[in-house]
């Protein structure tokens, strides 16, 4: 500490909040909420006959095709790099609303 010339007995600022953080997070969890919640309509509705078989196995119980999976990862990530997204522009906007004060 002292060969950078801090004075050891000042104690550090305490980090300042982070809003935008906070927004991030929530856009992000929101946008990957909402992937899932359509990818799990289209896996009912629009797909069910692309990957939903029930097949009879010999012990007699009926097992379902899980073949609509990669449905369900893929609207995860476009929903949450959506909501990256919008907080990318919702701090770009931020930030220049107050450059122009």
């Amino acid at each position: 500490m002292i060969e950078k010339g801090l004075d050891p007995n000042i104690k550090p600022e305490r980090p300042r909040p982070a809003p935008f953080r906070s927004l991030k997070w929530g856009l992000l969890l929101v946008g990957a909420g909402l992937g899932l919640f359509v990818a799990y309509l289209l896996d009912n509705t629009l797909l069910y006959h692309i990957g939903h078989y029930t097949s009879k196995w010999d012990d007699g119980e009926f097992r379902v095709n899980g073949a609509n999976v990669s449905l369900y990862f893929a609207f995860i990530a476009i929903g949450g790099g959506l909501g990256l997204i919008t907080s990318y522009r919702i701090e770009k906007k931020e930030l220049l609303d107050k450059e122009d004060k």
